[in-house]
């Protein structure tokens, strides 16, 4: 196992720098980079992208009587331009740039944002705990709700109990996260209905002041609504694979000769059965959390006015700070690699038989 590891640990290098290649290589044909945005806002523009999108032909025009290669840079001094060029780096070449960036990566200097004044680490620990608290929580959630269900639906498979969940699963799923955000914001944070919930942040404004029980209480009353928005399709998808899992393995010989040796029911279906079935689902869990943590964060926190990593990395697109937009690919990457690493050693953990260095033998 110790060679396998240390084979995977070192393809997350050729991946990376693929990661990296690909998207540095995409970025440089996007039109409206940090130049353009500052010279959007220096001319009361207020959004580069207007003029991309009512305004191309004035955009031209005004482009061909200039020496400058910026749409929309005319009656603004070479020099400033120049000097923007070389506070952004752009002075230089494209592949001087992105070695540079390799470089400094390597040395865990992911450099500042560039409309921030902050650093990319410091911005990323400074919105981490909303995407963590997401994160997790719905994936415990996820699994202390999916698990219990998927066995007993296993267990009366074809029963009314199985049909009218599996009912309620179908729809669960079909339902996007972001719509049953709304309708929670709606029923029970002071849309139309109900003011149970608070609407935004994940503390009150009185934090501080409270008491530890009283933190405690104030922290879950603010991610109750958010939580059970990014839970509810890792909820249905989860229920059904244990389910199936279940199903697959209790039809296999071993449970059949378990049970004709006078086992328990109980016994056969958790001594026996659910180890074997549960592989999957347990050993998958870094890589659902990765997804939740990841995947639908930035509608969920835009619905709930939580300052998270997925708004950081919308903003950092939209406004073009490529600083933001390469080091959190990178750190992002790099866990989402590490986080596989993992999961293969879930699978080993939860069922010592497996053995990948004889598989890829």
């Amino acid at each position: 196992m110790g060679a396998y590891i240390l084979r995977r640990l070192a393809l997350i290098i050729p991946t990376l720098l693929g990661i990296m290649i690909i998207n540095f290589a995409l970025v440089q044909f996007v039109p409206g980079g940090p130049i353009e945005q500052i010279i959007a806002q220096v001319q009361g523009q207020g959004d580069v992208f207007e003029g991309f999108a009512g305004g191309g032909d004035a955009g031209v025009s005004a482009g061909a009587g200039s020496d400058s290669e910026y749409a929309g840079a005319r009656g603004l001094p070479p020099e400033f331009i120049a000097q923007l060029e070389a506070e952004f780096g752009f002075d230089k070449p494209p592949l001087e740039r992105f070695f540079t960036m390799l470089w400094n990566y390597m040395r865990l200097d992911f450099g500042d944002s560039y409309f921030r004044s902050i650093s990319v680490i410091d911005l990323v620990l400074e919105k981490m705990p909303v995407s963590i608290t997401l994160g997790l929580w719905s994936t415990l959630i996820a699994y202390a709700v999916s698990i219990p269900l998927g066995i007993r639906k296993a267990v009366k498979d074809g029963s009314p109990f199985d049909t009218w969940t599996s009912g309620m699963i179908i729809v669960a799923y079909a339902i996007p996260g972001f719509l049953f955000a709304i309708l929670l914001l709606v029923l029970f944070a002071g849309g139309s209905y109900f003011q149970i919930f608070p609407l935004r942040g994940l503390t009150s404004d009185n934090f501080d002041e409270l008491s530890l029980l009283g933190k405690v209480a104030d922290y879950f009353w603010h991610i109750a609504l958010p939580v059970t928005a990014s839970t509810i399709s890792a909820f249905a998808t989860l229920t059904l694979l244990t389910k199936n899992s279940f199903l697959d393995e209790i039809k296999k010989h071993y449970v059949m000769t378990a049970r004709a040796k006078g086992l328990s029911e109980k016994k056969v279906l958790y001594g026996h059965v659910f180890r074997n079935a549960m592989l999957i689902v347990i050993a998958g869990f870094p890589a659902v959390f990765i997804g939740v943590f990841f995947g639908g964060s930035l509608i969920i926190e835009t619905i709930f006015s939580l300052d998270g990593l997925g708004r950081l990395g919308f903003e950092a697109a939209v406004a073009r700070d490529y600083p933001v937009i390469f080091g959190t690919l990178f750190i992002f990457g790099l866990i989402g690699l590490v986080v596989g690493i993992l999961s293969d050693l879930m699978y080993v953990l939860v069922d010592p038989r497996i053995d990948f260095e004889k598989r890829e033998g």
